[in-house]
């Protein structure tokens, strides 16, 4: 198959994410939605179902103002709004995990309102990386590996974890092959494009995918390295799948060389220890393993230069740093990522992203004439 090909049925998961859930759901396969940024997905799978990634969407906020202030982030509310709408009545349950007072406020009004689809919440230590932060974080991924053995009606094995993490950190491999093949491919591998396969990767099953992204991978270094005439930047932010901003990259030849974005490479960037005898244990040592992220606690804050580091790695002309609207954790990381990359001498420009944008002109603005000065 061509790449062109092979990236349209990326694109149709991720624009039809419905018709998937529906696919599965035909071959017998129960489906856990999950909050998806650091969710244990290894044991979904290991019991039998099938881990998809809910992510809000793009559309206006209705009944979830009933909930929540008019200044939590759209994408908490526009996932209260999908379940109070019933639109994921088909899945068995979700996984909520408490990493911002954002999300702990989502657990708290989805087992009051929507009690058909039952919140499975995961309340993560904030010292994550000391052992008893590793181990009460353990011993919350147990509570949850108990409560989906009763939704799948079957124990699930340290066994087949283990066997999904091998699984999960192949494609985690496969995930930073394609990143590093797009940076050389930027003329083939557009913003919009790029992604697709990221977005794609929250919903398809996970060996369904790999399949699919090992072949793209293949194609993809068979085309010679691509001269590119448009400007290299690296993104930064919680989210950066919104199609009009998106489109403007496309548009301004904003090439995406890499990224510190929770949606892309915080599901590939660090791998889970395989092999050690107690695979949940290792699922949660990965969450202490992982640095630069908006968010998980870093006291250290190393995600400034996390970024600075990714810039020289590929040569970028610039950062784009898409913060999400009302989102206190990023809102918090920008002043001192702000000095440190004009202390290193990076452009860089802060575009506010928000699921309910309709009107991009003020952003397209902005990032014509930050394409211009890099």
């Amino acid at each position: 198959m061509t790449v062109k090909e092979l990236i349209a049925k990326f694109e149709y998961a991720a624009n039809n994410p419905n018709a998937l859930l529906d696919e599965y759901l035909k071959e017998g396969k129960k489906v856990i939605g999950c909050f998806p940024v650091y969710t244990p997905r290894e044991i979904v799978h290991a019991g039998g179902m099938i881990p998809m990634g809910t992510w809000g969407g793009n559309t206006s906020i209705e009944r979830a103002k009933e909930y929540f202030p008019a200044f939590y982030a759209a994408i908490i509310l526009r996932l209260m709004d999908l379940g109070l709408e019933g639109k994921l009545d088909k899945m068995s349950g979700m996984i909520i995990p408490g990493l911002s007072d954002g999300l702990k406020g989502l657990s708290q009004n989805w087992k009051r309102a929507i009690k058909q689809v039952p919140a499975l919440y995961i309340g993560y230590g904030q010292n994550r990386k000391i052992e008893a932060g590793i181990t009460y974080n353990e011993k919350q991924y147990i509570k949850l590996r108990e409560q989906l053995e009763e939704i799948a009606g079957c124990k699930i094995e340290d066994a087949k974890v283990e066997e999904a993490i091998v699984l999960y950190n192949k494609h985690r491999k496969a995930m930073q092959e394609f990143s590093s093949l797009v940076a050389s491919h930027l003329n083939t591998i557009t913003p919009s494009l790029r992604a697709r396969v990221m977005t794609s990767a929250f919903l398809f099953d996970k060996a369904e995918h790999l399949a699919i992204l090992e072949e793209l991978n293949k194609e993809l270094r068979a085309i010679p390295e691509e001269k590119f005439a448009g400007k290299k930047i690296v993104t930064t932010g919680i989210l950066a799948n919104s199609p009009g901003m998106l489109e403007i990259l496309d548009e301004y030849k904003l090439g995406i060389v890499d990224d510190n974005v929770n949606h892309e490479s915080g599901q590939f960037d660090y791998l889970v220890d395989e092999g050690t005898g107690n695979p949940v244990r290792a699922l949660s040592k990965w969450i202490s393993d992982i640095e630069g992220s908006t968010l998980l606690y870093d006291p250290e804050k190393l995600r400034g230069q996390i970024i600075i580091d990714k810039v020289k790695k590929h040569q970028a002309d610039g950062v784009i740093y898409l913060m999400t609207k009302f989102s206190d954790s990023d809102e918090f990381d920008y002043p001192i990522i702000r000095k440190e990359l004009e202390n290193a001498g990076i452009m860089h420009i802060l575009v506010e992203v928000d699921q309910q944008m309709t009107n991009f002109e003020q952003a397209k603005t902005a990032l014509q004439t930050f394409a211009d000065m890099i």
